[in-house]
């Protein structure tokens, strides 16, 4: 906690989120691992307190792989916050998922390279446990949320993520689909991961804008750009805001969740 700043709940995301937040201020929050994304926005929703980060930063300056993400959680740690959600714009890899619907995931695969992905470099070393890598009970919130806004919500789904900044080959997607994955993105990871490290709980909202490279057998579906991910965006913007609201809203106070004792045991003496 940071003097009299502190935040409940966390929220990486798109910069227009903050002027929604009641009361919002801009922070300096300073970390042993260098500055976050940008300045911290506290604000609230409801009786919540609310932190927000730009992941890519207020202008969109900061590419996937230069995101400063220990920075940017152990900021929120910092402040107290105890939950995270993680929207983020991401294209599918299968059919039966569409532009402008929205995907719960429950699994991640890491195809990241060099990316820094712990707090723990030694001599105190972690194992932590990550077969559910998402809060379930965040995932329950938000699944049954989305139900109640009618928002067309799929509520499993792993998304696989791509170092970026480039989009996949023709054969990477492929290959991403016939394994069964559903989404594709460049930030999850170690997003998600570092979260659990500091016992936070974190879940993502994946708002699908395209379909990657296109899908084998559907010539009509073209390969993703970034006019069509805009313009998709754009259209679904007020919707991931009403669910992040209606979610945080209905976010209790006490857990006991396995994101909550992480560390529990995982280290080794």
């Amino acid at each position: 906690m940071v003097g009299n700043k502190k935040a409940d709940i966390g929220v990486f995301g798109g910069s227009g989120f903050y002027s929604f937040l009641k009361g919002a201020k801009k922070y300096d929050i300073k970390t042993p691992y260098g500055p976050p994304s940008d300045k911290v926005i506290i604000g609230e929703v409801g009786d919540k307190r609310v932190a927000f980060i730009p992941r890519h930063g207020r202008n969109h300056t900061l590419p996937p792989h230069k995101i400063n993400y220990r920075a940017n959680i152990y900021a929120m740690k910092k402040l107290g916050v105890k939950r995270i959600l993680g929207p983020s714009v991401s294209g599918s890899l299968q059919p039966h998922i569409k532009p402008g619907h929205f995907v719960v995931c429950d699994q991640f695969v890491d195809r990241t390279k060099g990316r820094i992905d712990t707090f723990y470099d030694g001599p105190k070393t972690v194992h932590i446990a990550m077969a559910e890598p998402y809060c379930p009970e965040m995932r329950k919130i938000i699944i049954e949320s989305a139900k109640e806004l009618q928002i067309k919500c799929h509520s499993t789904g792993t998304v696989v993520i791509i170092q970026g900044p480039r989009f996949s080959t023709g054969a990477e997607s492929k290959w991403y689909s016939d394994q069964g994955w559903e989404v594709i993105n460049m930030t999850q990871y170690p997003e998600a991961y570092l979260a659990r490290e500091q016992e936070i709980c974190y879940a993502n909202i994946s708002l699908i804008t395209d379909y990657d490279t296109g899908l084998e057998g559907h010539p009509e579906i073209k390969p993703v750009t970034i006019g069509e991910i805009v313009r998709v965006f754009n259209e679904n913007n007020e919707k991931v805001k009403d669910l992040l609201f209606k979610v945080i809203s209905k976010i209790p106070d006490k857990r006991d969740c396995i994101c909550s004792h992480a560390l529990k045991d995982a280290a080794i003496n």
